[in-house]
């Protein structure tokens, strides 16, 4: 029997080649109506391996992907695993500046992008001189010649035999560069090793008892973490089956999972609100659905939605850059907390000294590992942040969490001034920075107002230059040029000036204590809709 040390030990591939060998034609993932075994995966990810490897691509390329959910990313992140490069997953949403930055930190040398997208990449091909290739889904074979870098079309690409020349990868060689908000800066990536992976899979298994029966269904992005790391990964090492959607739907929700026999399913957001507020059924209960695994359900909401669908929720507390040090379980939870510790894990709590503080009282939570590769590397081409976020070697998470006499972690609230809409996070330095750009601003600030489906939503407060005008309806179109559809704010709040302390930081708890005042432009109100 392999023990757990060894299976920490592993790369992603390694367990994709095992689990085929014992699976081979058994479903492991569906898409619509497309049905693909654990050994289709292993053969499709080698003939994307073989394809990116007749490109150039080598251990440590760094290659993006921008695309929706489809089967194609998997085969594609499976196969990149296998060259020992490392996958950039980009937001679909993304463009402007923002996309540029983050393909220009992480050193992208190719990107793989749906032909869709392709309006948002031509305009800052300038800013990316170290992207070389560009390899595109669903093009018009006409369009791919009018591009300058070299471009290839995907299908044909993949149309090989999958012999490509295999590289040494092991667990603490990087897999990912994930981009997580930033907060007082530029959004960071987290360089991710293959024993986080592995890591992340293993917590999961555990926590919930996956077994072959089970089914998973992932309606979350995979340009995000939650739906390869919380979903696909455990559903493999479990040998489970998983169904992936293009997007999650209300309507669409309950159908499929009665359709496929799905057991489980990831929640972020305002997920479980929407699936509370459709109208009650008889048959609400009869369901295959056994386990939702997510956080930060309220605890009226929490049991409301255990006792009316009749499943068993599952809550942690986690970061992209730690993984998931606190979880309840299937067998010992606590509703509306985060959990305990994690044995793989040591945690702390301090105050604003940096001093451990007592049971029952609020303190940032500080984290390292017992275990080596199951936490970010570094933040990459950033080392200044890296030592900052680890100093006096703990893992500082910027958030403020207490423990209780019975050792359960309950959060309390963000430290730092990253925003969180509907499962997306967002920095408010990039949504200032967008708006700071638009001529007639002398300055603003970004703040997080109470949703009413839980979570924040956005709210700017914006002062003008002397003698400029500027409209809530002309901000809105600016925004809709610089920054993905879910960081443009809900509210506009124009003011004469901002709320400072003598050193000219500005106030922004005194922002969130005002919050939505009788002069905020609300554009939902308003009846401005967004352009996605």
């Amino acid at each position: 029997m392999v023990s757990r040390a060894q299976t920490l030990q592993r790369t992603i591939h390694q367990v994709l080649k095992s689990k085929a060998g014992e699976y081979g034609g058994r479903e492991f993932l569906r898409f619509n109506e497309q049905i693909y075994s654990y050994k289709d995966l292993d053969v499709e990810s080698d003939k994307t391996a073989a394809g990116l490897q007749s490109l150039g691509i080598t251990k440590d390329d760094k290659v993006a992907i921008m695309m929706n959910n489809r089967p194609e990313y998997v085969f594609l992140w499976f196969g990149l695993c296998k060259l020992g490069a490392v996958e950039v997953p980009v937001n679909v949403a993304h463009r402007g500046d923002l996309l540029g930055y983050m393909l220009r930190k992480a050193d992208c040398r190719m990107l793989v992008v749906e032909y869709q997208y392709m309006d948002r990449i031509v305009p800052i091909l300038r800013q990316l001189p170290k992207l070389r290739t560009l390899v595109v889904l669903d093009a018009p074979r006409e369009s791919l010649e009018e591009l300058k870098l070299s471009t290839h079309d995907y299908y044909d690409l993949m149309n090989n035999d999958g012999n490509y020349e295999p590289v040494p990868v092991t667990s603490s060689d990087p897999f990912s560069i994930m981009f997580t908000s930033g907060t007082t800066g530029p959004s960071k990536g987290s360089l991710l090793p293959h024993g986080y992976a592995i890591h992340m899979g293993d917590i999961i298994s555990r926590a919930t008892c996956y077994t072959e029966q089970d089914c998973l269904y992932t309606v979350l992005p995979l340009y995000h973490g939650n739906a390869q790391l919380l979903s696909i990964m455990p559903a493999m090492m479990s040998g489970a089956r998983i169904i992936l959607r293009e997007r999650f739907s209300a309507s669409r929700f309950w159908q499929d999972v009665r359709k496929y026999g799905c057991t489980e399913f990831n929640y972020i957001g305002a997920i479980l609100p929407i699936l509370f507020k459709a109208q009650p059924r008889p048959d609400d209960a009869d369901n295959p659905l056994r386990i939702m695994l997510g956080g930060g359900a309220p605890m009226d909401l929490f049991k409301a939605i255990e006792k009316r669908f009749g499943v068993t929720l599952i809550e942690g507390y986690g970061m992209s850059e730690i993984g998931l040090p606190l979880m309840n379980t299937l067998n010992e939870r606590v509703p509306s907390t985060c959990g305990k510790l994690h044995p793989d894990y040591e945690v702390t709590l301090v105050d604003d000294h940096g001093l451990p503080v007592d049971s029952n009282t609020p303190g940032e939570l500080l984290v390292r590992p017992k275990y080596s590769n199951c936490m970010l590397l570094e933040y990459y081409n950033m080392p200044q942040k890296t030592v900052e976020a680890w100093r006096n070697l703990w893992f500082h998470t910027g958030d403020y969490l207490y423990y209780d006499n019975s050792g359960y972690y309950h959060f309390v609230d963000r430290k730092k001034d990253a925003l969180r809409r509907r499962g997306e996070n967002i920095s408010s330095y990039e949504v200032e920075k967008a708006i700071n750009c638009h001529e007639a601003v002398l300055e603003c600030a970004a703040i997080g107002v109470q949703s009413d489906v839980g979570e924040d939503e956005v709210m700017v407060c914006v002062c003008l230059k002397p003698d400029y005008e500027l409209t809530s309806f002309e901000l809105m179109k600016h925004c809709e040029k610089k920054m993905a559809y879910f960081m443009i704010p809900r509210y506009v709040r124009f003011m004469e000036q901002l709320p400072k302390t003598p050193t000219q930081r500005v106030e922004k708890y005194r922002l969130r204590e005002e919050g939505v005042t009788p002069d905020t432009w609300d554009r939902e109100t308003a009846g401005y809709i967004l352009k996605r």
